[in-house]
């Protein structure tokens, strides 16, 4: 009756239907397929290395996990206190290498500076004369000496300021 209406054979219904009954049916299978090997693939995820459970090794996992933060934060703290310490260090270093007596020759005196982050330290000067060696050495506040400096210690200071 429906196809008097429709203006077509009953027979391409019937037909169009298992058609789609064996795409269907064909899906089913691949479906089927499929399942079965995610359920292999979760019984070997589950069963774990040399049958551990899953759970033992989650918590391992998760202690080790613990433990890692806890070392982390511990380099943190150790990496702070190394910066803070640092500041008091001598950074910043100016040598300067002259004649004290121009008739001697091979430059053997030096004034050396060296600074801290806040340009803190001492200008040392060593003289090398035909009667021997001495040495001298100035404090550094803030990049600035309270005693006059020579015009070697000037130099190795601002060169040391210079951080070169």
């Amino acid at each position: 009756m429906i196809s008097k209406y429709l203006g077509f054979d009953s027979d391409f219904i019937i037909i169009g239907l298992v058609a789609v009954i064996l795409i269907l049916l064909v899906l089913v299978i691949v479906n089927m397929v499929q399942i079965n090997k995610m359920k292999n693939k979760y019984k070997v995820f589950m069963s774990g290395k040399n049958a551990k459970s899953l759970e033992d090794t989650l918590i391992q996992r998760l202690e080790q996990v613990d433990d890692l933060i806890a070392a982390n934060s511990t380099n943190e703290m150790n990496i702070k206190k190394i910066f803070s310490n640092m500041k008091f260090t001598f950074q910043k270093i100016g040598l300067v290498k002259y004649d004290a007596l121009n008739e001697m020759g091979g430059k053997l005196s030096f004034a050396l500076a060296l600074l801290n982050e806040t340009n803190d330290g001492f200008v040392m000067n060593a003289m090398h004369t035909r009667e021997g060696c001495y040495t001298y050495i100035k404090e550094i506040i803030d990049g600035n000496s309270v005693i006059v400096l020579a015009e070697e210690e000037r130099e190795a200071l601002d060169m040391a300021k210079k951080g070169k």
